[in-house]
């Protein structure tokens, strides 16, 4: 199992103390093993950001009980709103329902709206197939397993094939929300989450992030401008993207402000000061908001 902490530097905001962290879970050996690789994580970067929010950490779990197990309490016991995104199928390689009703410790059952919905979509395909309805079919009633779901779970609707995803919230008070992990389906259900639940917690044009590129520096040297540039300026970030093989820039670093805009045209003029007595070449100026 692996962890990022802000794993998009360039999109991470300076956010109010208060916002819930953002998190997301990536369940399935297949993404360890590199039989495939995850999309979901710079999905929901790009969702947040239309957003104006950030990814504030990211785990990848193998299907392993346990494990899924204990990265599903850490999170209920967190101050974050999490996507936990596959393992929540039938087959006996998913865990991730089970997982969640150890780490919540409340019982898994039959979801009533669930129900519905999966037996609205076996019909559905009985017709597509041109064969009778048969709820009672051995192969029918196992489908009904994708609807159990923890005590007190709350749906998520599928807009894909109706099977849906869950919500619980954790005595920590973190929230996770589980999606499959196929991306045309987690997709729009994440978005749904988001534009649902979360339209409070939007920070649309409350941040922006100036930076300009630097030749021939060595980040040790500009940290204490860095480390002072924090100290005093309250509420913004400072940052630095060093690349030793640019397609344009060649070696450089890109050294950036972000935070509410008021405060970062502050903070950016005196990081420009803070550069001219190094003498440093510098390149383009760059804005995104």
């Amino acid at each position: 199992m692996t962890q990022a902490a802000h794993p998009n530097p360039q999109a991470s905001n300076a956010q109010p103390a208060n916002r819930p962290e953002f998190g997301l879970i990536i369940v399935g050996d297949e993404i360890l093993s590199g039989k495939r690789a995850d999309k979901h994580m710079p999905k929901l970067i790009e969702l947040l950001n239309a957003r104006g929010l950030s990814l504030d950490w990211a785990d990848y779990v193998g299907d392993s009980s346990e494990r899924i197990t204990r990265t599903l309490a850490r999170a209920f016991d967190s101050n974050s709103i999490v996507f936990s995104c596959g393992g929540i199928g039938a087959t006996p390689d998913d865990h991730t329902r089970q997982c969640a009703g150890k780490a919540l410790g409340v019982d898994i059952v039959l979801h009533n709206e669930a129900e519905a919905l999966i037996r609205e979509r076996i019909q559905d395909t009985a017709k597509e197939q041109g064969v009778p309805y048969e709820p009672d079919r051995h192969d029918n009633i196992h489908r009904l397993n994708m609807g159990v779901f923890p005590l007190g779970a709350r749906i998520i609707p599928n807009p894909y094939n109706k099977i849906p995803g869950f919500s619980c919230t954790g005595a920590g008070g973190g929230v996770v929300h589980f999606v499959p992990g196929f991306p045309v389906m987690a997709w729009p259900m994440m978005e749904w989450v988001l534009d649902t639940h979360y339209p409070h917690l939007f920070q649309h044009d409350a941040w922006i992030e100036q930076s300009i590129v630097i030749y021939g520096s060595m980040e040790a040297t500009i940290t204490p401008l860095m480390e002072a540039l924090e100290r005093d300026f309250d509420g913004i970030k400072i940052f630095s993207l060093p690349s030793v093989d640019h397609p344009v820039h060649g070696r450089h670093i890109e050294l950036g402000v972000k935070g509410a805009p008021e405060k970062v045209a502050v903070a950016y003029a005196a990081m420009l000061a803070g550069l001219q007595p190094f003498g440093f070449k510098l390149g383009p100026e760059m804005v995104r908001k």
